[in-house]
């Protein structure tokens, strides 16, 4: 048995919330087992990524992010397309580690903060404070003392006999109260709970719950700080499981969406590529004449998100996805779906 035990109390809300989430997740797995294609897997994964980064203020937007991941040119500060290229490469490297290896650790920090920090993938050699504006909200443990911690929080993820929804979210915080690297601990934690959770169910390596958090920042922050106060996870614990339950409603809510696809493809998505056929890009405001419409909104929502999301129009200008002269144009993919061919 380890020699450390995280301090917990479970609560009737948490294993409420286990009963709930299980139910989600199989209802899930079952759906993705069909539908989960290498498309949406990677839409998750880059909504992973972007929250996860914008989490750590990372200003990238998720056109730009998936711009980034295609190779293209993009409008950035070099460090956040790094953090970018940096995230993706541990997310995919993810399969290939164990939860309780500490080299794995070491090994996903490295993949994480290449280019970043000088001591990517080796733990901190100095004292490190938790601010909120001036305010000190935590002081991590002494350096001397990270690689014993986290050995201690490995191997008790190793034996713990608690259920993986749980010990995920205990390890989650744990990590973060050691804080064991001079940079990188949050992208790290919420990585590695993606991990434990992966192992348990194989779907959930593609739940971009990380999106959640980025929405819920403060409530995030205010739960870790919560967590400080009470001396154990479980008011952290308690928001984790929410989180992880509102992702897997939003993701069931994006299946029922898929369901639909065939209809919008078939309907205001393949309106919108006729229009585009022929062309080497429309503006906006010389689409939605051609499709009858009006309102501005209603174009955006049920005719270019839906296509620009399935890969069937790209941008003529992803540098500056906001800019009044964008332009926008069928892909390959675009072309194939109309029966042509890209000359």
């Amino acid at each position: 048995m380890s020699r450390y035990q995280p301090p917990l109390s479970l609560t009737l809300p948490m294993l409420g919330l286990v009963a709930e989430i299980s139910e989600q997740i199989g209802r899930l797995s079952a759906l993705h087992a069909a539908t989960l294609t290498p498309q949406l897997r990677r839409g998750n994964r880059i909504r992973t990524i972007q929250a996860s980064l914008a989490i750590e203020n990372n200003t990238l937007s998720v056109e730009q992010v998936t711009a980034v991941l295609e190779g293209k040119r993009v409008l950035g500060l070099p460090r956040e397309i790094q953090e970018v290229r940096n995230a993706f490469a541990a997310y995919e490297a993810m399969p290939d580690w164990r939860p309780s290896s500490r080299a794995d650790v070491l090994a996903a920090h490295r993949l994480l903060m290449l280019g970043l920090i000088d001591d990517a993938g080796q733990f901190r050699r100095g004292g490190v404070g938790i601010y909120r504006g001036d305010k000190l909200v935590h002081m991590a443990p002494p350096p001397s003392r990270v690689a014993t911690l986290i050995d201690d929080l490995l191997a008790w993820l190793e034996v713990t006999e608690l259920h993986p929804l749980i010990a995920s979210c205990v390890f989650h915080y744990e990590f973060e109260f050691i804080h064991p690297f001079a940079d990188g601990n949050g992208r790290m934690g919420r990585l590695w709970q993606t991990l434990i959770l992966s192992q348990w169910r194989p779907v959930l390596a593609w739940l971009p719950v990380e999106s959640v958090i980025c929405e819920q920042q403060e409530a995030y922050y205010a739960a870790l700080l919560a967590a400080d106060q009470q001396a154990q996870a479980t008011p952290f614990v308690e928001f984790m499981l929410q989180a992880l339950q509102q992702a897997l409603l939003n993701a069931e809510q994006t299946d029922q969406v898929t369901d639909q696809v065939t209809d919008q493809v078939s309907s205001h998505v393949i309106r919108l590529l006729e229009a585009l056929k022929g062309s080497t890009g429309l503006k906006t405001a010389e689409l939605m004449p051609l499709l009858r419409l009006t309102h501005r909104a209603t174009f955006r929502s049920n005719y270019l998100s839906p296509a620009l999301t399935a890969g069937l129009v790209e941008m003529t200008d992803p540098l500056s996805p906001r800019s009044p002269v964008q332009k926008y144009r069928l892909t390959a993919q675009g072309l194939n779906c109309l029966g042509m061919s890209k000359t």
